[in-house]
């Protein structure tokens, strides 16, 4: 029987995944309205100048949530509040400094960010340089509580961001699109995407003022643990501020060697393609249906993602107290989870491809779903690579997956330029060269972690059983789709949409309930297992109905 305490990793990653779901179903229900509004080519701008901002947010602010969270965990371990209070301010004078200098970036470098063929992108990058500046400061005090294995105030403000992205990119994009109806092709796609990237500024402000009100409600009780602290070592900043450095460089280093292949391939998409005559038009159109597909597989990567997110100060504290073991055993706990969550999550999506993409974006022309048929297996890799990532960090070897990452990176951009050069794949060349990409990441981690840890991987337990329970899944998916199509009439109040939204509820409805039956019947978890999955007191009793645990 496990430890009231090591259910404290599950937990928490349980709150990130619920706060997750409940944030990217926000962010993929205000796109699909988004995308009418503003129309494909717009969208194409907006998606574009994101990714070229998530670049600028990687290298300034991204990972400071994971690196503070580390550092300071390694104090609290030991309970040194001081020390770890000093790193939070001097993580913040980091953040200010950082932020700074890649906000600036974006405002007047969008010109060499974004190519000319995709130039009406760069007014909205321009729009995103003072989110950056904010971003940093609210990763700060998302990494200060979560050091403090507190994951409710992240979880609380992710959501309270995504509500304030959603409502003012709708509102703001359709008073730019109403405005510039009618002035010109080339004005209207700057500032609709300008507007919708408006509703991302407000999401992060929104955001950084709830934490500093948690900050502000928990203020005694942390000047409290301070006055009590006889064990810190009352490092100076300045040795704290290079410590911090130490140990973040890698790993922001590592978050964007991780992710920039995102923005290199739409940028080697672009520029390539456009050098070879294809209209810029079409581009656009095509780079939209990979927003689509990209938004939703980011749903179940996003659930996957939360795991090593708290794991990392669980990790961090085994680890730095010699206890390599219980380090391990929390890998495979987030590990399982990750997978029972990324496997029947990337097999219902690739069965029910098309019909999901066109009911949550209507204006797709159908190549977005025949995207996620061949990309949906990045739920599956991304997901792995995302736990042994935040492994290696956890043990003080950040270094490890920064330099697996380009490998991998080097290979993918080889890849993509002999597709997008020599054959006629468009859009498809960046999704194959991102499962490559992803491959060989996987590969990579795991090779590091059976060195440096003496993990193995859970390969039965985590990924063989949850796929065989995807099998009779599979097959209820085809005939309840199938038998949908039968059933129900081809338009219903008018619209093919409600149809088809109709018949995809009850395929997945019917998926989860199949596939947990076959789950429990193969791998036969235990209650205290099933105790670790959110939702997992639902399960077991689900479970003793049908007498299987």
């Amino acid at each position: 029987m496990a430890k009231k305490n090591d259910t404290v990793l599950v937990k928490n990653a349980s709150v990130l995944m619920i706060a997750a779901l409940v944030s990217k179903i926000i962010g993929m229900i205000y796109k699909s309205p988004l995308s009418s509004t503003i129309g494909s080519e717009t969208m194409a701008c907006f998606t574009y100048a994101q990714n070229a901002y998530l670049i600028l947010l990687m290298i300034a602010s991204f990972s400071i949530p994971q690196a503070v969270s580390k550092v300071m965990a390694e104090k609290i371990a030991f309970r040194r509040y001081r020390d770890a209070q000093r790193v939070f301010k001097a993580a913040l004078l980091y953040a200010v400094i950082a932020g700074g200098i890649a906000a600036l970036i974006c405002l007047f470098g969008a010109n060499l960010l974004v190519p000319d063929n995709m130039a009406n992108a760069r007014l909205a990058l321009r729009f995103l340089a003072p989110t950056i500046f904010l971003s940093g400061i609210l990763g700060v005090f998302r990494g200060y509580f979560q050091a403090y294995r507190n994951m409710m105030p992240t979880s609380l403000s992710q959501i309270i961001e995504q509500i304030f992205v959603a409502v003012v990119a709708l509102a703001a994009s359709g008073i730019m699109v109403a405005h510039f109806q009618g002035k010109g092709e080339d004005a209207l796609q700057q500032w609709g995407a300008a507007g919708a990237t408006m509703g991302t500024g407000a999401g992060v402000l929104a955001a950084l003022l709830f934490m500093l009100f948690v900050y502000w409600v928990n203020r005694n009780t942390i000047r409290k643990k301070i006055r009590r602290d006889r064990a810190s070592k009352d490092e100076s900043y300045s040795e704290v501020m290079k410590y911090l450095l130490l140990i973040m460089t890698p790993i922001i280093l590592s978050a964007f060697i991780y992710n920039v292949n995102s923005f290199i391939n739409s940028y080697m998409y672009t520029f390539i393609l456009g050098k070879r005559g294809v209209d810029g038009g079409v581009l656009k159109v095509m780079y939209a249906e990979y927003g689509y597909f990209m938004t939703l597989i980011n749903i179940p990567l996003t659930l996957a993602g939360t795991a090593p997110t708290s794991m990392i100060p669980e990790v961090s504290g085994l680890y730095a107290r010699g206890n390599l073991d219980a380090a391990n055993e929390k890998t495979i706990q987030a590990t399982w989870i990750s997978m029972i969550i990324s496997i029947p999550s990337a097999v219902g999506l690739m069965l029910l491809a098309n019909k999901v993409v066109q009911i949550i974006f209507p204006v797709s022309n159908g190549m977005g779903g025949s995207l996620m048929i061949v990309g949906a297996v990045m739920i599956i890799l991304n997901s792995n690579s995302n736990i042994s990532n935040g492994v290696l960090q956890g043990i003080g070897k950040p270094e490890i997956p920064m330099i697996n990452a380009a490998i991998s990176l080097v290979v993918n951009m080889i890849v993509l330029l002999v597709m997008l050069c020599f054959t006629k794949l468009g859009i498809y060349s960046v999704v194959i060269a991102m499962i490559i990409y992803s491959i060989l990441i996987c590969v990579l981690n795991d090779i590091s972690m059976k060195k440096y840890m003496n993990f193995k991987n859970p390969w039965k337990y985590a990924y063989v059983q949850p796929l065989l329970a995807c099998v009779p899944m599979a097959a209820v998916v085809v005939i309840s789709d199938f038998l949908m199509g039968l059933i129900l009439p081809e338009r219903i109040f008018g619209s093919y949409t409600v149809s088809m939204a109709i018949s995809a509820v009850v395929s997945i409805a019917l998926a989860v309930i199949v596939y947990f039956i076959a789950y429990l019947a193969i791998s036969k978890p235990t209650e205290e297992d099933l105790s670790y999955v959110p939702g997992g007191g639902m399960i077991v009793r689900f479970g003793r109905k049908l007498h299987l645990c």
